[in-house]
């Protein structure tokens, strides 16, 4: 390990105790219950995803589960078989009436729904467990973001990947100079699940063929509130080609395509890594953006202005057919989805369990620094021992807010169809009008959070 290498290390270290010395002393002070405590929890959204959910964290001895709820009557039946203790809703305003008996609540709905969730419980001071992405969208982002500190809750956004050894690792080498300063990022992704051509649609099924929204309606499955579902969207009849899940995510009204769901995973560790914090400027390329449905095929680049001694950094993102350059010119393994640190130094590549130097041959004697990230238990059980005072989380609110802040800017530059300049402050788009893309403009009349 060179010196720079050694000094940019033990700067590291010093800051990292100081943090974790901070962030665990606020963490036990916050902490509801002892380590022998029961933590009663309150589970929104039971089935997929959610259902994983309530699965580990229950399995844990001190976890009691106190109510579910599910707007799919299918998946409260079976998480209600499980735990017939546990009050059931359908509606999870409603759930919020009765909060004396709960400590936490874990929030697994779809992405539209997650702030009007996850706001009342902490507003109530109740902890929170929330999937990812946090929000569905710009403002939201930041008022959950707020109301987190505000609330001095113990938080966590659902990226389970932040939890493996493998981008524990990456940081470490990136955060100590493996590669020198690093002012190069580019992140893929080779899902393709959004609105292309007809043809192309044929050819891949995960692409949505429909080109607009459609005026028929279908009766919904018996098993499902749909208009519970919708929640602050608003009105529109039932039709397959929104439920089940994932469909709903591809259209704008209720998700936001790959880059806000797949971009909490991939960004997330150019984010973590570089210390990001809010670019200042953002730029989109596809094809025309369309009113109702997400891309399958995008790209963005965000630039991010120097933070203390770390450089200014350009952070590119591709999905579906978009590739970099040097990926095209196969300057690099061709995998299929990756995040390559291009550094003064040398590159590093990764994907979410292995990472590489490159050149290879330049870095065969390459010494990696003694790990001093700490290791996780996974997400769900770091997050409850946070709650008992025992260390803290890694993707609190506090950070995951504004990754996934930035991560919706993308689409925002992508939607308005130029580069915007973003002044983070003020919460503002400066040189074009884009506030519609920022928030929900007219939630449903009976749906607010704020």
């Amino acid at each position: 390990m060179s010196a720079v290498q050694k000094s940019s290390r033990r700067e590291f270290l010093s800051h990292a105790a100081a943090a974790t010395a901070c962030a665990t002393a606020a963490s036990s002070r916050l902490a509801f219950a002892a380590p022998s405590d029961r933590l009663n929890i309150a589970f929104i959204g039971v089935g997929g995803r959610g259902g994983a959910n309530l699965h580990t964290i229950a399995s844990d001895a001190g976890v009691h589960v106190a109510a579910l709820c599910d707007v799919n009557a299918k998946n409260l039946a079976s998480a209600a078989e499980k735990f017939p203790q546990a009050r059931q809703y359908a509606d999870f305003r409603e759930l919020y009436e009765t909060t004396d008996d709960i400590d936490a609540v874990v929030v697994s709905t779809s992405e539209h729904t997650h702030a009007y969730a996850t706001m009342p419980a902490l507003k109530a001071g109740k902890h929170v467990y929330c999937e990812k992405p946090l929000t569905h969208n710009v403002f939201e982002s930041r008022a959950i973001t707020k109301a987190a500190q505000d609330a001095g809750v113990v938080t966590q956004m659902g990226t389970q990947i932040h939890a493996g050894d493998n981008y524990h690792r990456v940081v470490e080498l990136i955060q100590t100079g493996a590669i020198g300063n690093v002012s190069e990022v580019h992140t893929w992704v080779g899902r393709t699940w959004g609105l292309q051509s007809p043809e192309a649609a044929k050819a891949n099924r995960d692409i949505v063929s429909v080109q607009n929204r459609p005026s028929e309606a279908m009766t919904p499955p018996d098993y499902l509130n749909w208009d519970l579902w919708l929640g602050p969207a608003q009105e529109r009849p039932y039709h397959d080609v929104y439920f089940p899940g994932p469909k709903w995510y591809r259209w704008w009204d209720f998700g936001n395509g790959t880059m806000s769901d797949l971009g909490s995973h991939w960004n997330d560790l150019a984010y973590w890594a570089l210390q990001l914090d809010a670019p200042y400027r953002i730029e989109a390329f596809g094809d025309p953006p369309h009113p109702e449905i997400a891309p399958a095929s995008m790209s963005a680049v965000y630039s991010y202005a120097a933070r203390g001694e770390l450089p200014p950094v350009t952070h590119s993102w591709y999905q579906g057919a978009h590739k970099p350059e040097i990926w095209e010119e196969k300057g690099i393994p061709q995998w299929s989805s990756g995040t390559l640190f291009i550094g003064d130094n040398g590159m590093l590549l990764s994907d979410y369990s292995k990472h590489l130097l490159l050149p290879e041959a330049e870095f065969k004697d390459f010494e990696p620094p003694e790990p001093f990230v700490p290791d996780s238990p996974g997400q769900h059980q770091q997050w409850l021992a946070a709650i008992r005072g025992q260390g803290e989380t890694a993707s609190p609110f506090s950070y995951a807010g504004p990754l996934t802040e930035a991560n919706h800017l993308g689409n925002v530059a992508y939607r308005v169809g130029q580069a915007i300049d973003w002044d983070a402050a003020a919460m503002k788009v400066t040189n074009t009008d884009a506030e519609r893309f920022l928030r929900r403009i007219d939630p449903r009349e009976g749906w607010s959070w704020s």
